[in-house]
């Protein structure tokens, strides 16, 4: 593709003359803007990467993988059987949910009530692996389990009483009331994820039908599988039984939450992408200055036999040798950065006495990064892509040089 000759010429062309010191300038503020762009683009879509995986290996340690909800047909236990007989490698569990209050020490939060069955195996073993105080034999009728979180706002502890309030209302002598039910804290869990340990409390699926004014027929049913990505294709199945209910995959209920990630990781791309292209520029005003500083080697290339395609060659591939180094450079600095994005997190922090990525705002204990080859591949090809249109603008106008009029401008 190049000759011997031609590298050779864009080589001397990496090393400009003492008089040409602004050139050099120009051309190292290019290479560092580029190498600057990549790594911090492969920083950044790495951090989103890690930040989607761990929240969603929360979401799915946290929530079922699909929801089953009654709509005017009630779930009843033949339907039941079915999905069983159907699916012999699925878990189902019946809870009910519903929007509530807990008053505790003159204070009141809106709270989550979500009935469960403790017998089940993937909510023991999900109260089990999240227990900090109390034991799960504890969870039974009038006991509850709450978050850390809510724990602390409200000053509770394993075996205080509480009092829970729901949307369903009694007959009083005052008129109608708010159900309330007192309970005693049975336990409280931890699962890192602060937005669930403030706002869901676990009780016993009879005690929530009988706080809601609800029957066994508003139950819901939920589903845990062995690989929750393939969630969508057990809906399908699960909708071809009968198609009288309301079927919730977790995408679905997260759909939102998935949705701005994606956007807000699809922007922090294309405005990264920006700085490689300003830095492109430069590779664009660095090669228009050489080419006029080479007039004259031009025209001593073009009276030597040198066609224009050859000379312009040689300036495409000094450009592009620049970008080139550079964005491997980049990618070099930016997986670096990424496997130790915690560390560098950490030395910051101390450093400046900020606390950067707060776990109560991003859900996470620790900055997250996952190194994704096929980003850092698509960030390496745009750079080159980018890169190559810069040095082929300017390289291509030598062809509209006449060689006596360079003699001439010399």
């Amino acid at each position: 593709m190049f000759t011997k000759t031609e590298r050779l010429i864009s080589l001397r062309n990496l090393r400009p003359k003492k008089k040409e010191g602004f050139l050099k300038i120009i051309s190292i503020f290019s290479f560092l803007g580029i190498m600057l762009g990549v790594a911090i683009l492969i920083i950044v879509m790495s951090v989103m990467n890690g930040f989607k995986t761990d929240l969603t290996k929360k979401i799915l340690g946290l929530n079922p993988h699909i929801v089953i909800q009654p709509n005017s047909f009630t779930i009843d236990n033949e339907y039941l059987l079915k999905l069983r007989q159907e699916f012999e490698d699925i878990s189902i569990s019946k809870t009910f949910s519903g929007e509530g209050i807990v008053i505790s020490n003159d204070k009141a939060k809106g709270v989550i009530l979500k009935g469960i069955n403790q017998n089940e195996k993937k909510i023991s073993e999900f109260l089990e692996k999240n227990i900090v105080s109390g034991k799960i034999e504890e969870f039974n009728k009038n006991s509850i389990f709450i978050g850390s979180e809510l724990a602390f706002n409200l000053n509770l502890k394993e075996g205080d009483y509480t009092s829970l309030m729901s949307s369903a209302f009694v007959a009083t002598p005052l008129g109608n009331l708010p159900k309330q039910e007192n309970f005693r804290v049975a336990g409280i869990f931890n699962t890192g994820f602060i937005e669930f340990d403030q706002n869901i409390i676990f009780l016993n699926v009879n005690d929530a039908l009988s706080i809601f004014d609800k029957d066994f027929k508003d139950q819901n049913i939920e589903i845990y599988l062995n690989d929750p990505l393939k969630a969508d294709r057990y809906k399908e199945r699960i909708e071809k039984l009968n198609q009288n209910y309301f079927i919730y995959t977790w995408t679905d209920l997260n759909k939102s939450f998935f949705s701005a990630l994606k956007v807000e990781r699809n922007v922090m791309f294309i405005i990264l992408t920006l700085i490689i292209i300003v830095a492109a520029f430069n590779i664009i005003s660095g090669l228009t200055i050489l080419i006029k500083n080479k007039t004259k080697e031009i025209a001593i290339l073009k009276t030597l036999g040198f066609n224009n395609t050859s000379i312009k060659k040689t300036f495409f591939l000094t450009g592009f040798s620049i970008g080139f180094f550079a964005s491997i450079s980049g990618v070099i600095l930016g997986v670096l950065f990424s496997l130790n994005i915690e560390k560098v997190r950490v030395i910051l922090s101390s450093v400046f006495n900020l606390e950067i990525f707060p776990p109560d705002i991003y859900f996470l204990e620790k900055l997250p990064s996952e190194i994704n080859i096929y980003s850092i591949s698509i960030i390496f090809i745009l750079s080159l892509i980018v890169t190559a249109i810069a040095s082929y603008i300017p390289a291509r106008n030598i062809s509209k040089m006449k060689t006596f009029r360079a003699l001439k401008y010399e």
